[in-house]
């Protein structure tokens, strides 16, 4: 058999496959409480955790869980922004042998409905800053069978020490303690109490095969879908940070990218706790912030997007912090300016390594070499993972530097959407007699086995490396009385790199009397920060093809062509 093309490249002692082994995530977070009990296994704005105090907590809120009938199998929602109680509560709901489904905080209560609704979930933990949508979102279902039966609720405010040091912005936020929403059809719970209980789990039989985490991600058309990740799907991208990013046990993590995303939970969060390594966790981004804290804490790693990176770089109190404990930077979601990656050598000496991956692969199945990096390039095939470019009419593998869609195939592949038999035959196909999942991306691979991303055969927009999905914005959108028709596409952003553009048929009755700013406001609203759109632009029309469906792509073509005319004047 020809050795794959990319193997001339490969990290020198980096073996091309791993094992994952028969361990559960709640397996590897509960061996750091018998291995370095008292050691600090994570820091947050000044207030250390040793893994000890975190498993304890966890057991103590898995004991509480069982008492409200969480059992396995169970699907628990997990709303918060970062936090020491996002992490605890993932191990909690693991211990149980539940499912996690983490959502986007920024969701307002008109998208967390299809969540709560279609995981079919009955529990959800939520910071008390935005527990009051999910609550809303479960109150206004149709059917009382479908809402919530209980509601755990805390305050990050319990995890911010008295003395931190907070950023302005953050200060009225954190140490807020918001008034409890009212869930209509079922029971509010405090977190803390249930903590001061002090149950103890029951034994619950695990495998690393089992259902661990539903994240849920959208598509073309309809409404998003929930991924179903195993423990061994998860922990294969984990445990391969110990030879591909040279993560060793006392290293420490900076994780300021979202955990309810497949990136930071997989990459931040469970890749430090399996391979012993701490976490230096941030609620949100803030530049000086991060530089202190990766000085403060001598940080080795840090997983980001870089938008994050351009940010830092241009922080005027930047030569003020050592950020020379550093060893990896990288992350993905969009290229990196060459200028930007070269500024970060010159002056640091870090290389940084930019990667590709999906939700349906638990991050990544593509990063580059550190030794031979290349800029704005998805890298070369991870460990245990296949990958091809293929005609997208005829799965037909396609040769050197042909563009066609990237396949993969690897241990960290979902096993499916969930209760979406249809969507996931047309995801994981046969092909070249093997089972491969079809990422959607257009793509080209060179004669050394770099892949590189050309363009997408899914409507995805990136915002600041947050996927923006336009059908779902589409969906929001024609909620509001003045929306006929809508498309969505992606306008050039030079911070974001893309931004959302809607192009609006208003109804007749309301052409003349709505505005851009009003249907701007609304959406602002009634949907995620990342998503809602920046610009409206109002059409008599919207362009069809011979079988009725809207020419999206003819829209994106005249916008692109306008944003370049406008970057080239």
């Amino acid at each position: 058999m020809t050795e794959p093309a990319h193997y001339k490249v490969w990290p020198p002692g980096v073996p091309h496959t791993l094992e994952v082994g028969e361990e559960t995530i709640w397996d590897r977070f509960a061996a750091r409480a018998v291995a370095t009990p008292d050691e600090p296994g994570l820091h947050f704005l000044g207030r250390r955790y040793s893994w000890r105090e975190l498993v304890d907590s966890a057991q103590r809120l898995a004991g509480a869980l069982q008492m409200l009938g969480v059992g396995p199998g169970d699907r628990v929602v997990l709303f918060s922004q970062n936090s020491p109680q996002f992490v605890i509560a993932l191990h909690a709901v693991i211990r149980c042998g539940a499912v996690v489904v983490p959502l986007n905080p920024m969701n307002k209560a008109i998208e967390l409905q299809h969540y709560i609704e279609d995981a079919q979930a009955r529990v959800a933990i939520a910071a008390a800053d935005v527990a009051g949508e999910l609550a809303q979102a479960s109150n206004d279902l149709e059917a009382a069978a479908d809402a919530l039966q209980h509601l755990v609720v805390f305050d990050i405010a319990d995890a911010v020490p008295a003395d931190a040091e907070l950023p302005a912005a953050w200060r009225h936020w954190l140490t807020a303690r918001p008034a409890r929403p009212t869930l209509l059809r079922g029971a509010l719970h405090e977190w803390a109490s249930l903590l001061a209980g002090d149950a103890r789990p029951q034994p619950v039989a695990q495998q690393v095969d089992q259902l661990a985490l539903l994240p849920y991600t959208s598509g073309t058309t309809g409404q998003p879908k929930g991924c179903m990740h195993t423990h061994r799907t998860l922990l294969h991208n984990a445990l391969s940070g110990a030879p591909w990013l040279d993560m060793r046990p006392g290293d420490a993590t900076l994780v300021v990218v979202p955990l309810f995303h497949i990136t930071g939970l997989v990459m931040g969060m469970l890749a430090s706790i399996a391979l012993g390594c701490r976490i230096v966790l941030l609620p949100r981004w803030d530049r000086v912030t991060a530089a202190s804290a990766i000085a403060a804490h001598r940080v080795t790693h840090w997983p980001n997007i870089p938008t994050m990176v351009i940010d830092l770089l241009a922080a005027p109190e930047l030569p003020q912090f050592d950020l020379s404990s550093l060893r990896y930077i990288g992350g993905g979601g969009a290229p990196m300016p060459e200028a930007v990656a070269a500024r970060l050598r010159d002056e640091f000496g870090l290389t940084y390594i930019e990667g590709y991956g999906l939700t349906e692969t638990a991050a990544p199945t593509h990063t580059n070499p550190r030794h031979a990096a290349r800029l704005q390039c998805l890298g070369i095939p991870y460990l245990s993972t296949r990958a091809c470019v293929v005609d997208p009419e005829t799965l037909q593998p396609l040769p050197v530097g042909e563009v066609g869609e990237i396949l993969v195939m690897g241990p960290q592949v979902f096993k499916g959407y969930w209760q979406q038999p249809a969507a996931t035959a047309d995801a994981l196909v046969e092909a070249q007699g093997q089972r491969w999942f079809r990422t959607g991306d257009l793509g080209r691979v060179d004669a050394d086995g770099y892949f590189y991303l050309a363009d997408r055969l899914k409507r995805m927009i990136n915002a600041s490396g947050f996927k923006v999905w336009p059908a779902e914005v589409e969906s929001l959108l024609h909620r509001h009385p003045a929306v006929q028709e809508v498309c969505v596409i992606a306008r050039r952003d030079p911070y974001r790199g893309e931004t959302v553009k809607a192009i609006v048929v208003p109804r007749a009755e309301h052409r003349d009397r709505v505005s851009a700013e009003e249907l701007i406001d609304w959406a602002r609203s009634n949907m995620a920060a990342y998503k809602y759109p920046r610009e409206i632009e109002f059409a008599d029309s919207l362009p069809r093809s011979g079988t009725g469906k809207v020419m999206w792509r003819s829209l994106q073509d005249r916008q692109d062509a306008s944003d370049a005319a406008a970057k080239a004047a």
